[in-house]
């Protein structure tokens, strides 16, 4: 049973790093109290802070141990707890994410279904289904990690990663699930791919989304798979 600490667990890491800790599994309300912490600390900027990485469960603050040292820090930290109820996050958007599931764009959709004793539309049916929530960002620009992923399609990991796959694939690893944003090495069963470009640095806001938003997947034709493909590459978008 996972356990959500009403005071944070603190622990240095190394000479320059403090991180906090509010639980010990993914949960929306760790998540949410893990968010609006480190939009405090973002938007307050204690004195030496560097840094705030949220996660799951906890968060990151890289500091300038000439500044300020972990007792600074945590007395920041306290005083932020006190007033949880006046820190204000932004309310979350779902963002639809059409995917191509199967085939070569879904390598692993086989495994996944016998895995789990369904069919491969039951697979498509119940991971499109469920709108999922982004506890945070990482490994690579833009990768979601999002929670959520019903029990009926869990699956392992792979045994030996793949060196590369391709920008926008779609994966399951045990019970999470995720896109890569950008060509990458993938541990993760790949059941399908979107067309949509999720990363572009040349742009203001270079991602779709953000920790705290949700991301609902649409399930297209190979048909409708090339057409996006071809205008996202025409247009810019």
């Amino acid at each position: 049973m996972g356990v959500l600490l009403s005071k944070a667990r603190l622990r240095p890491v190394g000479d320059r790093g403090l991180l906090v800790e509010y639980g010990d599994v993914i949960a929306p309300e760790i998540n949410r109290k893990v968010r609006m912490i480190a939009m405090a600390l973002e938007q307050e900027k204690p004195a030496g802070m560097v840094e705030v990485i949220p996660t799951y469960r906890s968060l990151l603050i890289i500091y300038d141990p000439i500044k300020t040292a972990p007792d600074n820090l945590e007395q920041v930290i306290e005083a932020l707890e006190l007033r949880l109820d006046k820190i204000k996050i932004p309310p979350p958007r779902t963002v639809e994410i059409p995917v191509l599931y199967g085939g070569e764009c879904g390598p692993d959709i086989d495994f996944v279904a016998q895995y789990a004793r369904l069919s491969v539309e039951d697979v498509i049916r119940i991971h499109s289904g469920t709108p999922y929530q982004i506890y945070m960002m990482g490994f690579t620009p833009g990768y979601a990690y999002l929670g959520g992923l019903p029990e009926a399609i869990h699956a392992p990991r792979l045994e030996t990663p793949r060196i590369l796959i391709p920008a926008g694939s779609v994966g399951i690893a045990n019970n999470q699930t995720g896109i890569y944003p950008v060509p990458s090495p993938a541990g993760w069963r790949i059941i399908g791919r979107t067309p949509l470009k999720l990363f572009d640095p040349t742009k203001t806001r270079p991602f779709l989304y953000q920790a705290g938003d949700f991301i609902k997947f649409n399930s297209i034709s190979q048909t409708d798979y090339n057409h996006l493909a071809d205008h996202s590459v025409s247009s810019g978008k």
